[in-house]
């Protein structure tokens, strides 16, 4: 008799814990079938969260607001999705990957590799760039050739990086080779190895690259893997229509040459300078450009320009050398002609008080024939280029350029067709026939160079609020506390 009641009493419990299973089951079902999507979401709130890392590739600050190659994309996505960027910047990889794993934001737009650790983890798009990883070192030391050299040397990389991944799997080949894992970020470690503080840093070629210029003592050794992907990543909690979406706009993006556009627009022009040229302009900017500096000041103040590109363009000309003279006759610290000094009613091209803001004048009237659709920085970079060259022949170059299928209101395409203009095949059938095409090339890209050099000098390095530099872990086995949550590798 007990045992029979026993008995059903385990069947009612039973019944009672499959009932509360298949409702609990149905109820989740329910919830999640008429929840909206990740992307809905977004779209409700007018707001697209966007993790992403202070930096010269990424996201950094300006006088005009934010700039950088994630947050021009990552502003371009939100206005696609018909809502406002909101960019959550942190300090370091460390720092971004185990928020952006939880989902705590939509997305991370920061310049992340992908890697087959990673993905097990992150949902990538479809990648944007491709990158080496490099190991650096500073010039006048003795250059490693290869990964033994490295073997006995302070090597350092960023805490949580794809870099440091790829130390661990060199190791398995190499044992001797140790590196130290800090949680700062690429620049930062670039620092170090110019203070002589470590020997090498490894970055990815993209950031060294934009970065050398401002620390033209270091050098790239070689690469450490081949080309590698760049791309945004999305937490594998939400339900993967947000990233959908985001593979719809790179695919439009690629197709409309807009990726290759922003490529142009952020790396186009830093390989353009050398050492020699930015040690010289380092040194021109300390011994001559104070003499100078309120007259580019007050001319841009009048003429809605920013100083420093007007400080750029009198470098390019003159060297800031008020008494420089060219074998053709132009003259002072811009370089005017004589006719263009006529013309702006200056009358001694050696007086900087007029030259200075005339050229500034005369800048902007270049600028006012340029066609008012063309968005920046491209219709600047043209005005440049007609500032060397001349208005009628870089229309001349326009036109060639939409005659091969090329866009016109595009500097990436004009200034593929502006050498064309050496060529009598080219130049004689446009209206002002032969122009030296190559000259203004070099120059837009010297003064874009020289105008970043500029911002670095006046503005100092991007610095985000705070910054960490304890080792968070190092190959030999010695190691402190590492933001990646246990359940994820150290270094993804």
């Amino acid at each position: 008799m007990l045992r029979q009641i026993t008995y059903r009493a385990v069947l009612a419990v039973t019944g009672i814990v499959v009932a509360i299973v298949i409702v609990s089951t149905l109820t989740n079902w329910i919830k999640d079938r008429w929840r909206p999507s990740h992307l809905q979401r977004v779209k409700d709130s007018g707001t697209l969260r966007i993790l992403t890392l202070y930096g010269a590739t990424t996201y950094y600050p300006t006088l005009d607001g934010f700039a950088g190659m994630e947050y021009e994309l990552g502003t371009r996505f939100a206005r696609w999705l018909g809502v406002r960027p909101v960019f959550h910047a942190v300090d370091s990889i460390s720092e971004l990957l185990p928020r952006i794993m939880k989902g705590e934001d939509d997305l991370a737009a920061a310049g992340l590799t992908v890697t087959d650790v990673r993905k097990l983890y992150l949902r990538f798009s479809t990648p944007y760039q491709m990158i080496t990883e490099q190991v650096v070192y500073l010039g006048g030391n003795k250059r490693p050739r290869t990964i033994s050299d490295l073997a006995g040397h302070r090597l350092e990389v960023m805490a949580g990086s794809s870099h440091q991944r790829t130390l661990e799997i060199l190791k398995q080949r190499y044992p001797k080779l140790a590196w130290q894992a800090l949680d700062v970020d690429i620049e930062t470690l670039l620092q170090r190895v110019e203070a002589g503080r470590s020997d090498y840093a490894v970055s990815d070629s993209h950031q060294f690259a934009t970065l050398r210029r401002f620390y033209p003592r270091l050098k790239a050794a070689f690469d450490l893997i081949k080309p590698a992907p760049l791309a945004w990543a999305f937490s594998k909690n939400h339900d993967g229509s947000l990233h959908r979406e985001a593979q719809k706009f790179f695919r439009h993006l690629q197709e409309n040459q807009i990726l290759a556009q922003l490529r142009e627009q952020y790396y186009g022009h830093v390989d353009a300078l050398g050492y020699v040229d930015i040690y010289t302009f380092r040194r021109h900017y300390k011994e001559r450009l104070p003499k100078y500096r309120r007259y580019f000041e007050q001319a841009a103040r009048k003429h809605g320009w920013d100083w420093r590109l007007l400080a750029a363009i009198g470098y390019q000309e003159s060297h800031w050398n008020n008494h420089a003279k060219s074998p053709t006759g132009v003259r002072g610290i811009m370089m005017l002609t004589r006719q263009t000094a006529k013309q702006l009613h200056i009358q001694n091209r050696l007086d900087p008080g007029r030259t200075i803001p005339g050229a500034a004048r005369y800048l902007s009237q270049l600028k006012a024939k340029i066609p008012a659709r063309i968005p920046e920085p491209d219709r600047t970079w043209l005005t440049l280029a007609a500032y060397n060259i001349g208005f009628g022949h870089l229309e001349d170059a326009r036109v060639l350029t939409q005659s091969n299928g090329g866009n016109p209101d595009r500097w990436m395409d004009v200034k593929k067709h502006l050498p064309l203009l050496t060529r009598k095949k080219w130049y004689s059938r446009v209206k002002h026939g032969y122009a030296r095409g190559h000259e203004p090339v070099r120059y837009v890209e010297n003064v874009r160079n020289y105008y970043d050099l500029l911002v670095r000098l006046t503005e100092g390095p991007i610095s985000p609020p705070k910054r960490r530099q304890a080792p968070v872990s190092s190959s030999a086995g010695s190691s402190a506390h590492s933001n990646i949550p246990e359940t994820t590798p150290a270094a993804l």
